[in-house]
């Protein structure tokens, strides 16, 4: 596997204000990004695009960066990327 250093990805729900709809944040160090809950996806699949969305932003949806997987705490979901192994 390919040493690097890689950005932790936070998404956060956002409920919905006299002026905005519900939505999620996805924030690294390198940069941020809010997309509308989709009401038709369950709460899972809203923080995980929210983070996929963030990744494109940011041009980590390359091969080499690999997978990106996530959990909950503390009611925010955390992604990181697992990358892919080297060919020897």
């Amino acid at each position: 596997m390919k040493a690097g250093l890689y950005q932790a990805i936070r998404t956060r729900f956002h409920g919905a204000t006299e002026t905005r709809g519900s939505r999620i944040t996805a924030r690294a160090e390198a940069g941020s990004v809010t997309v509308s809950y989709d009401y038709s996806l369950n709460g899972s699949e809203n923080h995980a695009r929210a983070a996929q969305a963030l990744v494109a932003k940011l041009g980590w949806d390359k091969p080499h960066y690999g997978e990106y997987v996530g959990g909950v705490f503390d009611n925010d979901y955390y992604w990181v990327a697992v990358p892919e192994e080297e060919s020897s």
